[in-house]
């Protein structure tokens, strides 16, 4: 215990339990500091449940929306340049553009003209299927990548190039390892501050573990934002010296989270620097609060429809792991040392579970259906087994947390020594259950929840195409193979009004030994034509030939390639 702690004391079985403010049976002399503090814990809560339920501005972030040439297309020679065109300005990150043999060239000399991107061709572009590149920065500091697709002459035979994903071990190590560090700072040693104030008082060994805890989490805060840029620049470590680096990791969602997370790590150590008490019971609230809201700033689950639901789970899901988890150490030691204190602080901790366990897993839950979108994803995707994994040990926690209560609490309450030693032992292995579902927990950052999975296979297919008398807009949706609608839209060459009078669909796969697929569209409300009910029976690549009837003596047959995802 520390020594300005000694006079809070706590008399077994009696009335009074020293003037901790929050706890739960009070004396007579401290019921007014805690109804006041109960007042001021309830006015903070519905002020920040309130700023997480209300309606976020939206970033927007650049768009392409133009390219030459155009994604897919298949040039007869060789282009001189190559031009980006976006729906703002934006600054170059990385260019490069990756030949038919996998070989990347970097495109280092471009120029900027208004929301456009003007880039050099390197020489040498032989025929074949070549992938550019490219990655940016919008005027929103957030960084955007892409690529877009042509080939000259002919596409190649063999695969894309470039398609395969190159990750970055070291990074992605580096990153999980301060994600783990931060969860065990902002669990544990924030978690600790909050004992202290509503439980009792900490263990010297708590004490001192705590401090190293966030003292480790304000070092890892900041570098887990450098580590972040280089993730979205996908820049080697040795790249974490660059400024750019910096800047791009604190432009994400993820820069307001570090910011709040060593908030409250500083407002968790002012909390222990403080006597027990009223004055050190305030930074305690605060800091639980800041770690909630730490966590509902960035990530998979914070950013899911709809948010006005998930930002406050991940608020209430964070802020019930830090109570529950901060308490594994401290009531863990207080057993083994036996005495007054630590019946009295397990009979607190015990009267609180409820209010911690039941919120936790509600929120939880939620936040699985939302993020799971069907049932199957949990062994069908990587995040589903991951989470599966995580559910296996929470099991396991609650299964050894009910074993606790129900078997060895009250044993331990009568002053059964051998009960509490029990007990003392079976919470340390809670905390490496604790401390392992925080490493499971955070392999999430690299695997895509299959709710975003799903919008991405919900992505549709479109093409542009150009000619004098006409051109279209063709939109499959979804872009992948199955049972898809198509909506066209026609126009004059120069972008004006264009009253067809029949518009007629034809898709061709002659690769996959696919004849014509011919379907007439419908005009729909909004002038565009629409084909439902048409089955893509194979994804790649396919011909598609609009026919606009534009009189009785005209047609304009406009024709090019749509890639189909499986």
């Amino acid at each position: 215990m520390r020594p300005d702690e000694s006079a809070h004391s706590f008399a077994f079985r009696g009335r009074s339990f020293g003037s901790n403010p929050l706890s739960l049976a009070p004396s007579r002399k401290g019921r007014g500091d805690k109804r006041r503090f109960a007042a001021l814990w309830f006015v903070l809560l519905i002020a920040i449940l309130a700023g997480l339920i209300a309606p976020h501005a939206a970033l927007a972030h650049a768009s392409l929306i133009q390219a030459e040439p155009a994604d897919n297309a298949v040039v007869a020679a060789a282009p001189a340049g190559f031009s980006l065109t976006f729906n703002e300005p934006v600054s170059p990150l990385v260019l490069r553009l990756i030949g038919p043999d996998g070989t990347a060239t970097v495109l280092d000399h471009y120029r900027l003209e208004d929301a456009t991107l003007v880039i050099e061709a390197p020489p040498g572009i032989g025929p074949g299927t070549h992938m550019l590149s490219w990655r940016v920065i919008s005027e929103d500091g957030h960084p955007v990548g892409g690529s877009v697709v042509f080939s000259v002459g002919a596409p190649s035979a063999g695969p894309v190039p470039g398609t395969a994903e190159a990750v970055d071990r070291p990074v992605r190590a580096a990153i999980w390892l301060a994600k783990v560090a931060l969860y065990a700072a902002l669990f544990l040693g924030v978690g600790a501050a909050v004992f202290r104030a509503a439980v009792a008082p900490l263990p010297r060994a708590t004490t001192r573990t705590a401090v190293v805890l966030m003292l480790l989490g304000l070092a890892a805060a900041p570098l887990s934002v450098g580590l972040q840029g280089l993730d979205a620049l996908d820049v080697p470590l040795s790249g974490l010296g660059q400024r750019i680096a910096w800047a791009t990791g604190w432009g994400t969602s993820y820069g307001t989270t570090a910011l709040v997370a060593a908030l409250a790590l500083a407002l968790g150590l002012l909390a222990l620097a403080l006597r027990r008490g009223p004055m050190a019971a305030v930074p305690a609230l605060l800091a639980l609060a800041a770690t909630g809201l730490a966590l509902a700033a960035s990530g998979h689950a914070s950013a899911a429809a709809p948010q006005t639901l998930t930002r406050p789970a991940v608020f209430v899901h964070a802020v019930c792991i830090t109570a529950w988890a901060g308490a594994l150490l401290p009531l863990g030691l207080h057993l083994r040392a036996g005495g007054p204190g630590a019946v009295a602080a397990l009979r607190r901790f015990a009267a609180l579970i409820p209010f911690i366990v039941t919120p936790l897993v509600a929120a939880g839950l939620t936040l699985a259906v939302v993020q799971l979108d069907h049932f199957s994803a949990l062994w069908t995707t990587a995040y589903g087994r991951v989470l599966l994994v995580k559910l296996a040990l929470v099991l396991l926690l609650f299964g050894l947390a009910a074993l606790n209560r129900w078997r060895l609490t009250s044993r331990a309450e009568a002053g059964d020594g051998p009960a509490a030693r029990y007990l003392a032992r079976s919470i340390a292995v809670e905390t490496l259950l604790v401390l392992a579902i925080f490493a499971v927990a955070a392999t999430w950052r690299f695997t895509p929840p299959p709710r975003a999975l799903a919008e991405a296979a919900a992505r549709p297919a479109s093409i542009h195409i150009h000619t004098a008398p006409a051109m279209a807009d063709l939109t499959i949706s979804p872009g992948r193979a199955g049972p898809v609608t198509a909506s066209i839209v026609v126009m004059t060459g120069d972008f004006g009004a264009l009253d067809a009078q029949e518009v007629t669909l034809v898709l061709s796969n002659p690769a996959a030994g696919i004849e014509p697929i011919r379907r007439p569209a419908a005009k729909a409300g909004d002038g565009s034509w629409r084909v439902d009910g048409l089955t893509i029976p194979v994804p790649g690549r396919w011909t598609a030939r609009i026919e606009v009837l534009i009189s009785d003596f005209e047609m304009a047959r406009l024709e090019d390639e749509v890639e189909i995802r499986p």
